[in-house]
């Protein structure tokens, strides 16, 4: 877990026609199941767990050799249960890039005109806005304002032309939290011409400052950049001065219901910001996929996921502190225990006969505790088409109780249930499995903002239907207590199998999941929860 995340049928009839070879008896096809799920034991969890969070593997930090060495022992799995490689060129694993880049200390930002000059260095008044491409020379050009973002989505410049320009925009800090808004407005501005961008911010000094410090020591930058031209930030009551010889108000730039672009005649923006890569390498994600029986439905995908990375060891750059002697954060729960469940999953489905009508995969991803890393590449570079992906089902922390209160030992929080009519299937699933003892609430914590903080959530902003499995934290979360011999695998058992038993009715359902449409335009269109 990454830091800031009808009527019931009879159960008889739970696997009826579960795949178009209908000539088979309800009561064979349920028998079928149970067996397949009555392989996952308590025995083999904790086993598995005991394998990636042991303390050979060293915490298991994104990157890192042990990383590398889990997600070897994964694939080997996944090709032991008959698994087809979902990774790159045939193989079971999805490598992305990562770099270790520091922007050079004399990295600034400079508008002049009419006798006056702003000049705000990165690290105090400036910052980079995102990723930034490679340069190697300062741009500069004549300066274009927009205030606010633009009214006219299809014409953004309206008459304005940028070409050469460095783009000025006076924009609310709440633009930039709506996700790819404000990227996508830059990447546009680029296509038009546009040599770079500034963004006004009201904000506080520290906010830039602090920004621009960490910018100008290494820093990690995960695949490519998202926008094609340089982006940075300045403080927008920095540049007070130079707005007023330019005729401009800020307390009118701050206006959030207007919305211009105008050229600022006379005026100059000068970026100059470069940046050498400091180290450069990759890490993994793991993807195995069961093809579906159904010749129509084979080609649409249901989705397991857990994240197989922690945080390393103390002394790292991941925050593992150390608890007297030991100085390894296992990562157990967190988030072993959720890998190990896509992993049993994997090998119940792989033994079922026969196969379910959607082909399912199980991935396992990294980078999570760093920013949902893994997920992150995969969305963006999907193996399978993310259109044709019905449902994510993401498994988070699932071996231990929220805050170690023994009442949750029947207890799994399911974020999301609200979201999609997958929830009432999970709650069905639930009632038809009273074997399970396993009771499904909501989200009881939404001031932690879970939703946002595990692989699930890079799923869902793409518009696939998910459900977040999730035990809550306990006083182990990312800690070195958070070992092995802690771990409830009989509980962790049951939530399993109750997964399997969800992700069986999903991939054989006639429809796919559907979503509820106002928290479609919340997640989806809108950017977030």
């Amino acid at each position: 877990m990454t830091r800031r995340f009808r009527l019931l049928a009879p159960a008889a009839l739970l696997f009826l026609c579960a795949v178009p070879a209908c000539g088979q008896s309800a009561r064979q096809v349920t028998a079928a199941a149970r067996r397949a799920a009555d392989g996952i034991t308590e025995a083999d969890i904790r086993a598995r767990i005991g394998v990636i969070a042991d303390d050979s593997m060293r915490g298991r930090a994104t990157p890192s050799p042990q990383l590398d060495q889990t997600a070897a022992w994964i694939a080997s799995e996944f090709a032991r249960f008959g698994l087809r490689p979902g990774g790159d060129s045939g193989t079971f694993l999805q490598r992305y890039p990562i770099r270790r880049v520091r922007l050079d200390s004399a990295s600034y930002v400079m508008m002049m005109g009419r006798g006056v000059v702003g000049r705000w260095a990165v690290g105090r008044e400036a910052a980079a806005a995102t990723a930034l491409p490679p340069t190697d020379s300062a741009v500069t050009g004549p300066a274009v304002l927009m205030i606010g973002m633009p009214a006219d989505t299809a014409r953004p410049f309206g008459d304005v032309d940028v070409r050469g320009a460095v783009v000025v925009q006076a924009v609310p800090l709440s633009a930039l939290r709506r996700g790819g808004d404000v990227p996508a407005l830059i990447n546009r501005g680029a296509a038009a011409g546009a040599r770079a961008w500034v963004l006004l911010l009201r904000v506080p000094p520290q906010f830039v400052a602090s920004q621009g410090r960490r910018q100008l020591g290494a820093q990690v930058v995960v695949g490519a950049p998202t926008v094609r031209i340089p982006a940075l930030v300045v403080r927008d009551s920095s540049a007070v001065d130079v707005l007023h010889a330019a005729g401009e108000d800020l307390a009118a730039l701050r206006d959030t219901t207007a919305h211009a672009v105008r050229a600022m005649n006379g005026f100059t923006v000068t970026v100059d910001v470069r940046q050498r890569a400091v180290e450069e390498t990759t890490a993994p994600n793991v993807i195995g996929v069961l093809e579906g029986s159904d010749p129509r439905l084979k080609d649409e995908y249901v989705f397991f996921t857990g994240h197989m990375d922690h945080i390393g060891v103390a002394g790292g750059d991941e925050g593992c502190r150390a608890a007297g002697a030991d100085s390894i954060c296992n990562g157990a729960d967190d988030d072993a225990s959720g890998t190990i469940g896509v992993v049993e999953l994997a090998e119940a489905f792989s033994r079922l006969e026969p196969r379910p009508r959607r082909s399912l995969v199980f991935m396992t991803v990294s980078g999570e505790e760093r920013g949902l890393w893994g997920s992150n590449w995969y969305v963006e570079h999907p193996e399978l088409p993310l259109a044709r992906t019905v449902a994510d089902l993401n498994i988070d922390m699932i071996g231990r109780y929220n805050h170690d209160q023994p009442g949750w030992r029947d207890t799994i929080a399911v974020i999301g249930k609200e979201q999609s009519s997958l929830g009432a299937t999970a709650d069905r699933i639930a009632r038809a499995h009273p074997e399970l003892h396993m009771t499904l609430i909501g989200d009881i914590w939404p001031l932690e903002n879970f939703y946002r903080r595990s692989d699930h959530f890079n799923f869902a902003r793409k518009g696939v239907p998910i459900l977040f499995f999730f035990n809550g934290t306990h006083s182990d979360y990312h800690r070195a207590g958070d070992e092995v011999a802690k771990i409830d695998a009989e509980k962790e058992s049951r939530i399993v199998k109750m997964l399997f038993y969800l992700g069986l009715d999903v991939a054989n359902a006639d429809e796919p999941p559907s979503w509820d449409p106002a928290s479609r335009r919340q997640v989806v269109e809108g950017g977030g929860q």
